[in-house]
């Protein structure tokens, strides 16, 4: 693709009709970063009756929509997303493009990038321009921020996970340009979908809960881990955890908070045997409360919190538990 500004996109998405925050959310940043090049925003959204969509994206900020809205559209398809997406850029030739670090996107996002030939940075937690007008995609890495730029190749693209970017406020007068596209027959599918079982989750969602705690490798073992479960519980609280936690196979993936996990912002952040290492802290948005326990007096968690207690997760959690219980039975 040609070195152009050109628009800056996202890649919205949508689950059984409903627009994710996420694609709002970089629409939101899209609309900034269009301003600063003077150029629009666009939005690729892929799906069967979703036609009223399309408004709540005029609303965000979004100046044309591309709207693929086929029953054959209706479950994601990597091989079909994929040949549409890549066939409407090298057409429109995009400067930017934005996709949510969501499961889809983390798949979607590289495919695209492949066949476009361009760079792709992942987990993005900042996105501005530089004196160049280039992208400057920022990630966590030693212990700081890192800049990537793709100075030369178009579109720059990078995702950006749910929470990092506020939610712009609506504009239900706002309208725009919806361009209708075609799914195309002849695109080979080695995989169909056939039946969609939703998963009921357990517990409370961390993504809109008031209370998280979140334990890290300080845990020890699996019989420590539980324990921080125990009290996640007890507290009526979202459980989250650190990359060690799940490489441990300790918790599943979806509780991972940080770069490549799910953003929290909680009015309570209980972290627990966990160094903050900005690769986490980085899930955390807005916490109005945070507190940290862990055995190491130099950690660096205890710089980025409100309240520090320097102990043993293994031996303080049991009583603190104790003591939330025994609070909760005299306040029955």
């Amino acid at each position: 693709m040609e070195n152009t500004l050109g628009p800056v996109w996202v890649i919205a998405e949508q689950v059984d009709g409903r627009i994710l925050a996420v694609s709002l959310q970089l629409i939101g940043r899209a609309r900034k970063l269009a301003a600063e090049l003077e150029t629009s925003v666009e939005a690729v959204l892929l799906g069967d009756k979703i036609e009223e969509q399309t408004q709540q994206l005029f609303a965000a900020g979004a100046d044309v929509v591309y709207l693929g809205n086929s029953p054959d559209l209706a479950f994601y398809q990597p091989e079909v997303y994929t040949e549409i997406i890549v066939k409407l850029a090298k057409e429109r030739q995009p400067g930017i493009m934005l996709v949510g670090s969501t499961s889809l996107g983390r798949e979607l996002a590289p495919l695209v990038a492949a066949r476009l030939e361009t760079g792709l940075t992942a987990h993005c937690i900042d996105l501005v321009l530089d004196e160049n007008k280039i992208l400057e995609q920022r990630v966590p890495a030693y212990g700081g921020l890192l800049s990537i730029i793709c100075p030369e190749k178009r579109p720059q693209m990078a995702t950006v996970a749910r929470g990092v970017f506020p939610k712009p406020e609506l504009d239900g007068n706002r309208t725009g340009e919806i361009v209708p596209l075609d799914v195309p027959e002849e695109i080979p599918r080695r995989i169909r979908t056939l039946e969609i079982i939703r998963e009921e989750l357990e517990g409370v969602p961390l993504e809109s809960a008031p209370i998280v705690v979140a334990g890290g490798a300080g845990a020890g073992d699996l019989e420590g881990w539980r324990e921080i479960a125990d009290l996640a519980k007890v507290l009526n609280a979202a459980l989250g955890s650190t990359r060690p936690v799940v490489d441990e196979g300790w918790a599943a993936l979806e509780t991972m908070i940080g770069q490549s996990g799910k953003m929290v912002s909680p009015e309570l952040y209980i972290g627990l045997g966990l160094s903050g290492e900005l690769q986490h802290m980085v899930g955390i948005a807005d916490a109005q409360v945070m507190v940290a326990i862990n055995n190491d007096a130099k950690s660096p968690v205890f710089e980025q919190v409100d309240y520090g207690i320097v102990d043993d997760c293994g031996e303080f959690v049991p009583v603190l538990i104790e003591k939330i219980k025994e609070y909760q039975r005299e306040d029955v």
